[in-house]
């Protein structure tokens, strides 16, 4: 009796070891992945081969197709990939900031993204950990006639509440004007984000400081973001800035564009205050490019 039950434990334990190992096997062979050629085409769908010499991918629109190794340039795994409407949606590639301000997203280790706005305010910004990143910044004008410029560096410290749905980040820009004394400024701030990469609010509370001096009035930020397709996103951006004798509003809305991997970003910004006497729309044309790797690309 005890052998035949000892068979039988055996037994189910066999056929339990064999059940995961063909259910991981199943997951591993339905991933699919993101593969990029070194001329700029671009492929989804499962890997069935790969080796030195050639990369045999079957897609959903061409079928199966090979690719040359030598012409791969980056592949990367789709574990979280969305499907609306037969088109792929990828992972935001540009998720933590709006057009300026940043939200408490973060970026990932060893990513970065370099970006510029009307071709003058240049940053750069890149993930020293998965929850701290460091940039900075400068508007070069000693390029014209020798003009003073603004620099600054930036920080910034974030953490997920709760995956997906909630983040909370607290930071720091510091700056001065190069060739001008006593002309220190920045701003200390935290940050609430509410819901997902493609879809979010953010709530900002920040003080700013000159001189050695900080706002007695905090500036509080009203920022987010809306997906609206592959490639595609709706952004707008408002600061409610308090000072001792007036109150200032920056308003903003516009959009995203992801070409490639780069984001075209395009709005208005709007101030209101006691001061406008009227109505006035600043355009916003920004370009930001991304560089590193993310943890789930394989660059060849």
């Amino acid at each position: 009796m005890k052998k035949s039950i000892s068979g039988l434990v055996f037994l189910m334990l066999c056929l339990l070891s064999l059940s995961i190992n063909v259910h991981a096997q199943n997951n591993q062979d339905s991933i699919r992945s993101h593969v990029e050629t070194v001329d700029g085409n671009e492929y989804i769908g499962i890997i069935l081969q790969q080796d030195s010499q050639i990369i045999r991918i079957k897609t959903d629109n061409l079928g199966e197709i090979s690719i040359p190794r030598a012409e791969v340039k980056r592949i990367t795994l789709l574990t979280s990939v969305k499907t609306k409407e037969g088109t792929y949606w990828l992972d935001n590639p540009q998720a933590t900031r709006y057009f300026w301000s940043p939200n408490g997203y973060s970026l990932k280790a060893g990513e970065g993204y370099y970006q510029n706005v009307w071709i003058l305010i240049n940053q750069v910004t890149y993930g020293i950990t998965n929850h701290f990143s460091a940039g900075v910044g400068i508007v070069p004008l000693f390029l014209f006639a020798g003009s003073s410029s603004p620099a600054w560096i930036t920080a910034k410290f974030s953490v997920p509440v709760v995956k997906d749905k909630v983040n909370l980040g607290a930071g720091l820009l510091a700056g001065t004007i190069i060739g001008q004394q006593n002309t220190n400024f920045g701003i200390l701030y935290g940050l609430s984000t509410f819901g997902s990469k493609d879809k979010n609010i953010n709530i900002g509370l920040g003080w700013g400081f000159a001189n050695g001096e900080i706002a007695k009035n905090p500036t509080l930020s009203i920022s987010g973001m809306l997906r609206t397709g592959p490639r595609g996103y709706i952004l707008t951006e408002n600061y409610f800035i308090g000072t001792p004798d007036n109150f200032l509003v920056l308003l903003s809305l516009g959009g995203r564009r992801i070409i490639k991997h780069t984001g075209l970003d395009f709005g208005a910004v709007i101030p209101l205050g006691a001061d406008i006497g009227s109505f006035v729309a600043i355009p916003w044309l920004g370009l930001t490019i991304p560089f590193g790797q993310k943890s789930s690309s394989v660059k060849l």
